[in-house]
Protein backbone atom coordinates (compact mmCIF):
# COMPACT_ATOMS: atom_id res chain seq x y z
CA UNK A 1 0.00 0.00 0.00
CA UNK A 2 1.35 3.25 -1.27
CA UNK A 3 2.14 6.24 1.68
CA UNK A 4 -0.36 8.78 2.63
CA UNK A 5 2.21 11.08 0.60
CA UNK A 6 2.76 8.81 -2.16
CA UNK A 7 -0.97 8.90 -2.55
CA UNK A 8 -1.47 12.22 -2.67
CA UNK A 9 1.27 12.58 -5.55
CA UNK A 10 -1.21 10.34 -7.47
CA UNK A 11 -3.92 12.15 -7.47
CA UNK A 12 -2.15 15.31 -8.20
CA UNK A 13 -0.37 14.03 -10.96
CA UNK A 14 -3.21 12.94 -12.65
CA UNK A 15 -4.89 16.52 -12.38
CA UNK A 16 -2.44 17.82 -13.80
CA UNK A 17 -1.70 15.97 -16.98
CA UNK A 18 -5.57 16.72 -17.29
CA UNK A 19 -5.08 20.35 -17.19
CA UNK A 20 -2.35 20.13 -19.52
CA UNK A 21 -4.48 17.68 -21.75
CA UNK A 22 -6.63 20.92 -22.38
CA UNK A 23 -9.45 20.58 -19.22
CA UNK A 24 -10.34 23.94 -18.30
CA UNK A 25 -10.81 22.24 -14.50
CA UNK A 26 -10.17 19.02 -12.76
CA UNK A 27 -10.26 17.15 -9.88
CA UNK A 28 -9.05 13.30 -8.61
CA UNK A 29 -9.91 10.74 -5.91
CA UNK A 30 -7.81 7.77 -5.17
CA UNK A 31 -9.09 5.21 -3.15
CA UNK A 32 -6.86 2.30 -1.55
CA UNK A 33 -8.25 -0.52 0.26
CA UNK A 34 -6.62 -3.69 1.92
CA UNK A 35 -8.36 -5.81 4.53
CA UNK A 36 -8.62 -9.32 5.44
CA UNK A 37 -11.70 -11.41 6.90
CA UNK A 38 -11.59 -15.39 8.16
CA UNK A 39 -14.90 -16.63 8.87
CA UNK A 40 -15.43 -20.19 10.36
CA UNK A 41 -18.86 -22.40 10.72
CA UNK A 42 -19.55 -25.05 12.75
CA UNK A 43 -16.36 -24.81 14.68
CA UNK A 44 -14.60 -25.08 11.48
CA UNK A 45 -12.70 -22.80 9.09
CA UNK A 46 -14.78 -21.81 6.13
CA UNK A 47 -12.81 -18.90 4.31
CA UNK A 48 -9.72 -17.08 4.66
CA UNK A 49 -9.55 -13.62 2.12
CA UNK A 50 -7.17 -11.24 1.99
CA UNK A 51 -8.05 -8.44 -0.44
CA UNK A 52 -6.33 -5.13 -2.11
CA UNK A 53 -7.60 -2.90 -4.40
CA UNK A 54 -6.94 0.67 -5.87
CA UNK A 55 -8.94 3.15 -8.09
CA UNK A 56 -8.49 6.55 -8.96
CA UNK A 57 -11.43 8.77 -10.50
CA UNK A 58 -10.71 11.68 -12.62
CA UNK A 59 -13.33 14.24 -13.06
CA UNK A 60 -12.53 17.02 -15.69
CA UNK A 61 -14.78 20.51 -16.85
CA UNK A 62 -14.41 22.20 -20.25
CA UNK A 63 -16.59 25.02 -19.39
CA UNK A 64 -19.78 23.91 -17.93
CA UNK A 65 -19.45 20.55 -19.44
CA UNK A 66 -18.22 17.96 -17.41
CA UNK A 67 -17.50 13.98 -17.34
CA UNK A 68 -16.35 11.34 -15.37
CA UNK A 69 -13.91 8.49 -15.53
CA UNK A 70 -12.15 5.88 -13.07
CA UNK A 71 -9.64 3.34 -13.51
CA UNK A 72 -8.02 0.72 -11.05
CA UNK A 73 -4.90 0.32 -13.77
CA UNK A 74 -2.26 2.67 -12.19
CA UNK A 75 -0.21 1.96 -15.23
CA UNK A 76 1.07 5.63 -16.63
CA UNK A 77 0.18 4.65 -20.38
CA UNK A 78 -3.48 3.69 -18.79
CA UNK A 79 -3.90 6.98 -17.32
CA UNK A 80 -3.34 8.80 -20.11
CA UNK A 81 -5.35 6.82 -22.00
CA UNK A 82 -8.17 7.56 -18.84
CA UNK A 83 -7.49 11.24 -18.92
CA UNK A 84 -7.86 11.35 -23.24
CA UNK A 85 -10.97 9.49 -22.63
CA UNK A 86 -12.10 11.94 -19.75
CA UNK A 87 -11.90 15.08 -21.54
CA UNK A 88 -13.60 13.77 -24.89
CA UNK A 89 -16.59 12.45 -22.89
CA UNK A 90 -16.72 15.94 -21.49
CA UNK A 91 -16.80 17.50 -25.20
CA UNK A 92 -19.87 15.57 -25.39
CA UNK A 93 -21.60 16.02 -22.49
CA UNK A 94 -24.58 18.50 -21.82
CA UNK A 95 -23.79 21.76 -20.33
CA UNK A 96 -24.77 22.15 -16.59
CA UNK A 97 -25.11 25.92 -14.87
CA UNK A 98 -24.22 23.91 -11.66
CA UNK A 99 -21.55 21.86 -12.21
CA UNK A 100 -18.20 23.42 -11.17
CA UNK A 101 -15.52 22.26 -8.48
CA UNK A 102 -15.93 23.84 -5.23
CA UNK A 103 -15.48 27.52 -3.96
CA UNK A 104 -12.03 27.71 -3.84
CA UNK A 105 -12.00 30.61 -1.36
CA UNK A 106 -14.09 27.75 0.64
CA UNK A 107 -10.83 24.88 0.39
CA UNK A 108 -9.52 23.35 3.54
CA UNK A 109 -6.36 25.04 4.04
CA UNK A 110 -5.05 24.48 7.19
CA UNK A 111 -3.67 20.72 8.67
CA UNK A 112 -6.04 18.83 8.90
CA UNK A 113 -7.68 17.88 12.56
CA UNK A 114 -6.21 14.38 13.66
CA UNK A 115 -8.94 11.96 14.18
CA UNK A 116 -7.02 9.23 15.48
CA UNK A 117 -8.18 7.31 12.40
CA UNK A 118 -5.24 4.86 11.73
CA UNK A 119 -4.25 1.76 14.27
CA UNK A 120 -0.56 0.66 14.37
CA UNK A 121 -0.98 -3.16 14.49
CA UNK A 122 -2.46 -6.02 12.00
CA UNK A 123 -3.72 -8.62 13.18
CA UNK A 124 -2.58 -11.88 11.38
CA UNK A 125 -5.15 -14.48 9.83
CA UNK A 126 -4.34 -16.81 12.69
CA UNK A 127 -5.68 -13.99 15.24
CA UNK A 128 -8.11 -13.49 13.23
CA UNK A 129 -9.39 -17.31 12.82
CA UNK A 130 -9.07 -17.07 16.70
CA UNK A 131 -11.51 -14.51 17.07
CA UNK A 132 -13.75 -15.56 14.96
CA UNK A 133 -13.77 -19.11 16.71
CA UNK A 134 -14.67 -17.72 20.09
CA UNK A 135 -17.25 -15.37 18.68
CA UNK A 136 -19.49 -18.48 17.01
CA UNK A 137 -18.50 -20.75 20.18
CA UNK A 138 -19.98 -18.06 22.67
CA UNK A 139 -22.65 -18.21 20.56
CA UNK A 140 -23.20 -22.18 20.06
CA UNK A 141 -23.28 -22.61 24.03
CA UNK A 142 -25.96 -21.00 24.37
CA UNK A 143 -28.76 -23.28 25.54
CA UNK A 144 -31.53 -23.38 22.84
CA UNK A 145 -29.48 -22.90 19.60
CA UNK A 146 -29.62 -25.10 17.36
CA UNK A 147 -27.18 -24.39 14.47
CA UNK A 148 -25.10 -21.66 12.81
CA UNK A 149 -24.79 -19.09 10.06
CA UNK A 150 -21.09 -18.69 11.27
CA UNK A 151 -18.63 -16.50 12.83
CA UNK A 152 -15.88 -13.94 11.56
CA UNK A 153 -13.48 -11.72 12.10
CA UNK A 154 -11.47 -9.07 9.94
CA UNK A 155 -9.14 -5.96 9.45
CA UNK A 156 -8.42 -3.59 6.98
CA UNK A 157 -7.01 -0.56 6.16
CA UNK A 158 -7.45 1.98 3.89
CA UNK A 159 -6.11 5.56 1.93
CA UNK A 160 -8.28 8.25 0.70
CA UNK A 161 -6.82 10.99 -1.50
CA UNK A 162 -8.49 14.23 -3.32
CA UNK A 163 -6.35 16.84 -4.97
CA UNK A 164 -7.94 19.52 -7.31
CA UNK A 165 -7.04 22.02 -10.25
CA UNK A 166 -8.02 24.54 -8.38
CA UNK A 167 -5.43 24.32 -4.94
CA UNK A 168 -6.69 21.73 -2.45
CA UNK A 169 -4.56 18.55 -2.19
CA UNK A 170 -5.00 15.98 1.05
CA UNK A 171 -5.15 12.58 2.11
CA UNK A 172 -5.93 10.44 5.12
CA UNK A 173 -6.25 7.01 6.49
CA UNK A 174 -8.25 4.45 8.27
CA UNK A 175 -7.78 1.02 9.70
CA UNK A 176 -11.14 -0.81 10.90
CA UNK A 177 -10.99 -4.02 13.16
CA UNK A 178 -14.65 -6.22 13.03
CA UNK A 179 -16.29 -9.92 14.30
CA UNK A 180 -19.59 -10.93 14.07
CA UNK A 181 -21.68 -14.15 15.03
CA UNK A 182 -25.12 -15.63 13.78
CA UNK A 183 -26.67 -18.02 14.88
CA UNK A 184 -30.22 -19.90 14.71
CA UNK A 185 -32.31 -21.12 17.88
CA UNK A 186 -35.11 -23.65 17.48
CA UNK A 187 -36.03 -26.36 15.13
CA UNK A 188 -37.66 -26.89 11.80
CA UNK A 189 -40.12 -24.12 10.72
CA UNK A 190 -39.85 -22.28 14.30
CA UNK A 191 -36.14 -21.28 14.24
CA UNK A 192 -35.17 -18.48 14.42
CA UNK A 193 -31.98 -16.28 13.27
CA UNK A 194 -30.07 -13.68 15.16
CA UNK A 195 -26.39 -11.76 15.15
CA UNK A 196 -24.33 -9.47 16.66
CA UNK A 197 -21.49 -7.78 15.61
CA UNK A 198 -19.10 -4.96 16.09
CA UNK A 199 -17.15 -2.56 14.28
CA UNK A 200 -14.14 -0.11 15.56
CA UNK A 201 -11.35 1.53 14.17
CA UNK A 202 -9.00 0.92 17.04
CA UNK A 203 -8.48 -3.05 18.35
CA UNK A 204 -8.24 -1.92 21.94
CA UNK A 205 -12.18 -0.45 21.61
CA UNK A 206 -13.50 -3.85 20.05
CA UNK A 207 -15.60 -5.69 22.34
CA UNK A 208 -14.67 -9.18 23.36
CA UNK A 209 -15.48 -12.25 21.36
CA UNK A 210 -17.29 -14.26 23.61
CA UNK A 211 -19.05 -11.24 24.66
CA UNK A 212 -20.28 -10.65 20.96
CA UNK A 213 -20.96 -14.29 20.61
CA UNK A 214 -23.24 -14.87 23.65
CA UNK A 215 -25.02 -11.42 22.63
CA UNK A 216 -25.46 -13.52 19.41
CA UNK A 217 -27.05 -16.23 20.99
CA UNK A 218 -29.23 -14.64 23.90
CA UNK A 219 -30.54 -12.59 21.24
CA UNK A 220 -32.18 -15.85 18.80
CA UNK A 221 -33.08 -17.68 21.64
CA UNK A 222 -35.51 -14.78 23.01
CA UNK A 223 -37.25 -14.72 19.52
CA UNK A 224 -38.52 -17.92 19.74
CA UNK A 225 -41.81 -19.25 19.87
CA UNK A 226 -43.01 -15.83 18.46
CA UNK A 227 -47.03 -14.81 18.75
CA UNK A 228 -48.81 -12.30 16.29
CA UNK A 229 -50.59 -9.56 17.51
CA UNK A 230 -53.87 -7.98 16.94
CA UNK A 231 -54.01 -4.63 14.74
CA UNK A 232 -54.00 -1.22 16.12
CA UNK A 233 -52.98 1.72 17.19
CA UNK A 234 -50.39 1.57 19.47
CA UNK A 235 -46.66 2.79 21.07
CA UNK A 236 -43.62 1.43 18.84
CA UNK A 237 -40.24 1.14 20.63
CA UNK A 238 -37.33 0.96 18.96
CA UNK A 239 -34.17 -0.75 20.07
CA UNK A 240 -30.96 1.27 18.75
CA UNK A 241 -29.51 -0.47 16.42
CA UNK A 242 -32.65 -0.23 14.28
CA UNK A 243 -34.06 3.68 15.33
CA UNK A 244 -30.73 4.80 13.86
CA UNK A 245 -32.65 3.83 10.90
CA UNK A 246 -35.52 6.79 11.56
CA UNK A 247 -32.24 9.24 11.07
CA UNK A 248 -31.48 7.75 7.58
CA UNK A 249 -34.85 9.04 6.72
CA UNK A 250 -34.68 12.09 7.82
CA UNK A 251 -30.91 12.69 6.10
CA UNK A 252 -32.33 11.36 2.87
CA UNK A 253 -35.24 14.16 3.25
CA UNK A 254 -32.42 17.22 3.84
CA UNK A 255 -29.90 16.40 1.88
CA UNK A 256 -28.97 18.68 -1.51
CA UNK A 257 -30.07 16.71 -4.38
CA UNK A 258 -33.39 15.55 -2.60
CA UNK A 259 -33.86 19.35 -1.45
CA UNK A 260 -32.77 20.62 -5.50
CA UNK A 261 -35.32 18.18 -7.35
CA UNK A 262 -38.50 19.02 -4.62
CA UNK A 263 -38.23 15.40 -3.66
CA UNK A 264 -38.44 15.88 0.04
CA UNK A 265 -41.53 15.50 2.70
CA UNK A 266 -39.67 18.24 4.51
CA UNK A 267 -39.22 20.73 1.67
CA UNK A 268 -40.81 23.50 3.59
CA UNK A 269 -40.06 22.63 6.66
CA UNK A 270 -36.58 24.62 6.75
CA UNK A 271 -36.15 26.78 10.44
CA UNK A 272 -39.49 24.73 12.12
CA UNK A 273 -39.70 22.63 14.90
CA UNK A 274 -40.22 18.73 13.36
CA UNK A 275 -38.98 17.08 17.03
CA UNK A 276 -39.87 17.78 20.28
CA UNK A 277 -37.76 20.22 21.33
CA UNK A 278 -35.85 17.18 23.90
CA UNK A 279 -34.79 15.84 20.42
CA UNK A 280 -31.09 17.52 19.05
CA UNK A 281 -29.41 15.44 16.31
CA UNK A 282 -25.77 16.01 15.82
CA UNK A 283 -23.76 15.60 12.27
CA UNK A 284 -20.23 15.04 13.78
CA UNK A 285 -17.28 14.01 11.18
CA UNK A 286 -14.95 15.15 13.61
CA UNK A 287 -15.04 12.87 16.24
CA UNK A 288 -11.98 10.93 17.32
CA UNK A 289 -11.88 7.49 15.66
CA UNK A 290 -15.40 7.53 14.28
CA UNK A 291 -15.97 5.00 11.92
CA UNK A 292 -16.87 7.86 9.21
CA UNK A 293 -14.84 10.04 10.27
CA UNK A 294 -13.19 12.66 8.05
CA UNK A 295 -11.05 15.88 7.92
CA UNK A 296 -12.52 17.26 4.84
CA UNK A 297 -15.21 16.35 2.32
CA UNK A 298 -15.40 15.10 -1.29
CA UNK A 299 -14.82 18.18 -2.56
CA UNK A 300 -12.06 19.27 -0.41
CA UNK A 301 -14.16 21.62 1.76
CA UNK A 302 -13.13 21.75 5.94
CA UNK A 303 -15.82 19.59 8.06
CA UNK A 304 -17.17 20.29 11.29
CA UNK A 305 -20.18 19.34 13.84
CA UNK A 306 -23.49 20.61 13.57
CA UNK A 307 -26.67 20.15 14.85
CA UNK A 308 -28.97 19.01 12.23
CA UNK A 309 -31.83 19.26 14.63
CA UNK A 310 -31.51 21.65 17.41
CA UNK A 311 -33.86 21.42 20.06
CA UNK A 312 -36.31 19.77 17.55
CA UNK A 313 -35.42 22.63 14.76
CA UNK A 314 -34.44 21.55 11.36
CA UNK A 315 -31.15 23.39 10.79
CA UNK A 316 -30.65 23.13 7.61
CA UNK A 317 -29.50 20.93 4.33
CA UNK A 318 -26.57 18.63 3.61
CA UNK A 319 -25.40 20.65 0.29
CA UNK A 320 -22.47 19.84 -2.11
CA UNK A 321 -21.66 22.54 -4.33
CA UNK A 322 -23.88 21.71 -6.94
CA UNK A 323 -26.59 21.44 -5.27
CA UNK A 324 -26.03 23.92 -3.07
CA UNK A 325 -25.39 26.61 -6.40
CA UNK A 326 -29.01 24.90 -7.93
CA UNK A 327 -30.66 26.15 -4.24
CA UNK A 328 -28.51 29.89 -4.10
CA UNK A 329 -26.68 28.43 -0.77
CA UNK A 330 -23.18 27.39 0.32
CA UNK A 331 -21.91 24.00 0.38
CA UNK A 332 -21.76 22.40 3.94
CA UNK A 333 -18.52 20.11 3.18
CA UNK A 334 -21.17 17.04 3.27
CA UNK A 335 -19.72 16.58 -0.73
CA UNK A 336 -19.63 12.86 -0.28
CA UNK A 337 -18.29 10.67 -3.46
CA UNK A 338 -16.75 7.45 -4.60
CA UNK A 339 -14.09 7.13 -7.90
CA UNK A 340 -17.06 6.48 -10.39
CA UNK A 341 -19.23 9.70 -10.55
CA UNK A 342 -19.95 13.75 -9.62
CA UNK A 343 -19.97 14.43 -5.43
CA UNK A 344 -23.58 13.58 -4.18
CA UNK A 345 -24.40 15.04 -0.09
CA UNK A 346 -24.16 12.51 3.12
CA UNK A 347 -23.67 12.75 6.50
CA UNK A 348 -20.64 11.30 9.07
CA UNK A 349 -20.78 10.37 12.21
CA UNK A 350 -24.64 10.58 13.04
CA UNK A 351 -25.57 10.80 16.91
CA UNK A 352 -29.41 11.64 18.67
CA UNK A 353 -28.53 13.22 21.91
CA UNK A 354 -29.69 10.86 24.78
CA UNK A 355 -33.02 12.07 26.76
CA UNK A 356 -33.42 11.94 30.28
CA UNK A 357 -35.65 8.26 31.07
CA UNK A 358 -34.63 5.04 30.94
CA UNK A 359 -35.32 2.27 28.63
CA UNK A 360 -37.60 1.50 31.53
CA UNK A 361 -39.25 4.26 32.24
CA UNK A 362 -39.89 5.02 28.51
CA UNK A 363 -42.13 1.83 28.34
CA UNK A 364 -43.80 2.00 31.89
CA UNK A 365 -47.09 3.14 31.06
CA UNK A 366 -47.44 1.00 27.85
CA UNK A 367 -50.57 -0.99 28.27
CA UNK A 368 -49.68 -3.08 24.95
CA UNK A 369 -46.98 -2.28 22.31
CA UNK A 370 -43.92 -3.25 20.37
CA UNK A 371 -40.46 -2.90 21.46
CA UNK A 372 -38.80 -3.89 17.75
CA UNK A 373 -35.36 -4.95 17.25
CA UNK A 374 -35.84 -5.92 13.18
CA UNK A 375 -37.17 -3.90 10.46
CA UNK A 376 -37.74 -5.77 6.95
CA UNK A 377 -38.12 -4.19 3.60
CA UNK A 378 -38.07 -0.58 2.39
CA UNK A 379 -41.50 0.72 2.49
CA UNK A 380 -40.94 4.50 2.79
CA UNK A 381 -42.04 6.60 0.59
CA UNK A 382 -39.69 10.17 0.01
CA UNK A 383 -41.30 12.63 -1.01
CA UNK A 384 -44.68 12.29 1.22
CA UNK A 385 -43.24 10.46 4.22
CA UNK A 386 -45.17 7.75 4.30
CA UNK A 387 -43.67 4.94 6.62
CA UNK A 388 -44.63 1.18 5.86
CA UNK A 389 -42.18 -1.72 7.23
CA UNK A 390 -42.15 -5.49 8.01
CA UNK A 391 -40.93 -5.80 11.59
CA UNK A 392 -40.52 -8.44 14.32
CA UNK A 393 -39.65 -7.97 18.47
CA UNK A 394 -41.58 -8.16 21.37
CA UNK A 395 -44.91 -7.34 22.93
CA UNK A 396 -44.96 -5.26 25.43
CA UNK A 397 -47.94 -5.76 27.86
CA UNK A 398 -48.29 -2.94 31.44
CA UNK A 399 -45.07 -1.66 30.95
CA UNK A 400 -42.94 -4.82 30.52
CA UNK A 401 -41.68 -7.27 27.83
CA UNK A 402 -43.55 -10.18 27.46
CA UNK A 403 -43.28 -12.86 24.24
CA UNK A 404 -41.83 -12.46 20.99
CA UNK A 405 -43.58 -11.16 18.19
CA UNK A 406 -43.59 -11.13 14.59
CA UNK A 407 -45.17 -11.11 10.55
CA UNK A 408 -46.23 -7.45 11.52
CA UNK A 409 -46.13 -4.04 10.15
CA UNK A 410 -45.78 -1.17 11.24
CA UNK A 411 -47.39 2.07 9.52
CA UNK A 412 -47.44 5.83 9.95
CA UNK A 413 -45.63 8.98 8.24
CA UNK A 414 -42.30 10.29 9.42
CA UNK A 415 -43.41 13.79 10.14
CA UNK A 416 -46.13 12.64 12.38
CA UNK A 417 -43.47 10.30 14.29
CA UNK A 418 -40.83 12.46 14.51
CA UNK A 419 -43.18 14.91 16.38
CA UNK A 420 -44.25 11.93 19.26
CA UNK A 421 -40.42 10.58 18.95
CA UNK A 422 -38.97 10.31 23.04
CA UNK A 423 -34.97 9.23 23.00
CA UNK A 424 -34.59 7.37 26.08
CA UNK A 425 -30.62 8.35 27.83
CA UNK A 426 -29.18 4.78 27.02
CA UNK A 427 -27.06 6.40 23.98
CA UNK A 428 -23.90 4.26 22.65
CA UNK A 429 -21.24 5.05 20.19
CA UNK A 430 -20.90 2.07 18.70
CA UNK A 431 -22.14 2.47 14.83
CA UNK A 432 -21.85 5.32 12.17
CA UNK A 433 -25.33 6.14 13.18
CA UNK A 434 -25.78 5.84 17.07
CA UNK A 435 -29.42 6.73 19.06
CA UNK A 436 -30.48 5.66 22.17
CA UNK A 437 -33.90 3.87 22.29
CA UNK A 438 -36.62 5.88 21.00
CA UNK A 439 -40.58 5.95 21.17
CA UNK A 440 -43.00 6.66 19.05
CA UNK A 441 -46.60 6.58 20.12
CA UNK A 442 -49.64 6.68 17.41
CA UNK A 443 -48.40 4.21 15.31
CA UNK A 444 -50.37 1.30 13.02
CA UNK A 445 -49.60 -2.07 13.69
CA UNK A 446 -50.72 -4.75 11.53
CA UNK A 447 -50.46 -8.66 12.62
CA UNK A 448 -50.00 -11.05 10.23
Amino acid sequence: MLSLEEAQKRAENLVDAARKAGADAADAIYVCNASTNVSVRLGALEDVERSEGEEIGLRVFLGQRSATVSASDMNPASLDTLVERCIAMAGQAPEDAYAGLAPEDRLLRKKPTALDLCDKGEPDPATLKLRAMEAEDSARAVPGITNSEGGGASSGRSQIALATSHGFSGSYGATSHSTYASVLAGEGAGMQRDYASHTVRHLDDLDDAEAIGNKAGQRAVARLNPIKVESGQMPVIFDPRVGSSLIGHLVGAIVGPSIARRSSFLLERLGEAIFDSSVTIVDDPLRPRGLRSRPFDGEGLPTQRRALIDAGVLTGWLLDSASARQLGLDPTGHASRGTGGAPGAGPSNLHMEPGNATPGELMADVKRGLYITELIGMGVNGVTGDYSRGASGFLIENGAVVQAVAEITIAGNLIDMFRTLVPANDLHFRYATNVPTIRVDGMMVAGG
